[in-house]
Parts: C-alpha cells; structure tokens; sequence
C-alpha cells in the first residue's frame, strides 16, 4: 500500500487530493505489482502457451516457488478463425440447439412443480425450445441480407509469452529450466 506522502494522487505538492476511501489510499495502476519492492525479471520466452505452462510446471515439480512466477503474453492479437458457411439452414440448426438447451431448463422447472407425468413436460419443453430457437435463429440470418454468411471463432493470441519471476530468484529459476532442455535434448 503507498503512503499518502509518496503518492502523486495525494502529495500536498500535487495540488489536488484525492480522499481516502475504505480500502485506503488509492493508487496508480502500474503501483498495483504483486510485490512492489521486488523487481521481476524476465526467466525465459517462449513462442507458446504451452511451452510457458510447461516451464513454469518444471518449476513447481523442483519445488520452486511458482507463486512468485507470472506467464506474460505479449504482442496481442485477435485471431478469427472462420469455421464455415453460414446458411439459414445452419442458422436454424443452431438456434434449435440453443433453444433446446433453454426449453430443457423450462421444462425441468415446470417438471419439478407439475402433479402430471414429469417426464412429458420436460420432453414438451425441449421440443418447444428447440422449435422456437430454429425459428429465430432462421429469421436473425435472414434479416442480416448477406451481410456475415459465416461462421467464426475470435480468440486473443500472444505472439510470445515470457515466464518471469523475482530478480532474487531468477538464476535459480534459469538453472532448473536449463536442467530440463539438457534432459529433453537427450544429452549426457
């Protein structure tokens, strides 16, 4: 927590001061560091997710202590990956697979309070969901005129991603992670 004398926000020299609040001071974002008076460094980078997990779990199975480790991905990027056509057809398959999830929870609930066969309800429901999902599904790609007849996936990527921990730690860390490429390489 910073003190209202070092922080910029509450400094009579500032100017202007902002109240405390109930969780204290406030302070700036970049102030916010899981440790603030350790410096972090940089253990190693790597082209994927992947690899980074895989780093920092060799470094948990030598009993290291990960909780002062981060995974930082930089380079972001948005990443669309088309999946196929969409065609009205496929619209309302889709629609009908939602709303059949959303009749089944209606029915389970009507099923739980009705004195009749519970089983019927439930079926009733689904198929009542499924039918008005195909519906709007249909008529929500078709009001659309052509505009998106795809189908896609959006997913944030990093372009690398760098294992860091606390500068105190980090030729540790080096050495276990350098222990493991020269056991993965098959050297003796």
């Amino acid at each position: 927590m910073t003190t209202p004398s070092n922080n910029p926000l509450t400094s009579p020299s500032a100017g202007n001061t902002i109240p405390p609040g109930p969780a204290g001071v406030p302070s700036l974002p970049q102030q916010n560091l899981a440790s603030p008076n350790v410096p972090v460094t940089v253990v190693g980078t790597y082209p994927d997710y992947a690899m980074a997990q895989q780093a920092v779990d060799t470094l948990s199975d030598a009993k290291f202590p990960v909780e002062r480790t981060a995974i930082i991905g930089t380079d972001l990027r948005l990443v669309e990956n088309v999946l196929g056509r969409l065609t009205v057809g496929r619209a309302a398959l889709a629609g009908a697979a939602s709303g059949a999830w959303f009749g089944l929870f209606i029915g389970l609930l009507f099923g739980l309070f009705s004195s009749s066969n519970w089983f019927a309800v439930i079926i009733a429901g689904l198929l009542i969901g499924a039918a008005w999902g195909a519906i709007f599904g249909a008529i929500a790609h078709a009001a659309t005129g052509g505009r998106r007849d795809f189908a896609s996936r959006s997913s944030i990527q990093a372009g690398t991603y760098s294992v860091t921990t606390d500068a105190e730690l980090v030729d540790q860390a080096r050495s276990l992670l350098t222990q493991l490429n020269w056991r993965a390489s098959g050297a003796q």
